[in-house]
């Protein structure tokens, strides 16, 4: 899923590394969110782009456990999209994260009927999460048996995309200033 210039260069697939570094540099209590253009090769569609922009956050802290994940991105989704949000959380497999999970909005052109833009499903999946993995804690000097934690990587485009209920992602990259005038 990356773009390789060459065989020691890669374009950034992520914005983790940042987390990473913060982790190692600042102790607990951590919460922050590292924005930034990403890479990868994706087939262009209704929702996917091989560049977009992603947004991470992580948090840090005691006692921090899978329900505060899935309390902090359901208000964030209602935050951003109004008080009848529909969300849900499927299993999913993440690297530096134990449990993970994926979160999905209900899709705002069909309202979860089924669609063109969400392939059928009634779902557009908005996010990746999970809690941290106490090995990432315990790689960047973190005491795991202190601190617990949780993070998160979506989209900024298809956020936007939901927010502003654009059927497909391309248009926001071919300048038709037709499409533009809406906003």
């Amino acid at each position: 899923d990356t773009f390789y210039i060459d065989d020691n260069i890669v374009l950034r697939t992520h914005t983790s590394p940042v987390q990473a570094r913060i982790m190692t540099t600042r102790k607990p209590p951590i919460r922050i969110v590292c924005p930034g253009r990403v890479y990868r090769a994706d087939e262009a569609d209704a929702t996917h782009s091989p560049v977009f922009h992603q947004m991470e956050g992580l948090v840090v802290d005691k006692h921090i456990t899978f329900a505060d994940l899935k309390g902090l991105l359901h208000n964030m989704a209602v935050q951003m999209y109004g008080p009848g949000t529909v969300t849900r959380f499927r299993p999913h497999h993440f690297p530096f994260t134990e449990p993970s999970c994926e979160m999905d909005v209900q899709c705002h052109k069909c309202g979860g009927k089924g669609c063109s833009t969400c392939k059928g499903s009634g779902w557009i999946e908005l996010l990746g999460a999970g809690v941290t993995n106490p090995h990432v804690h315990e790689m960047s000097g973190i005491d795991t048996s202190k601190y617990s934690g949780l993070a998160w990587g979506m989209g900024l485009d298809r956020a936007a995309m939901r927010r502003y209920k654009i059927a497909d992602l391309r248009l926001m990259f071919e300048n038709d200033v037709r499409f533009l005038e809406q906003f």
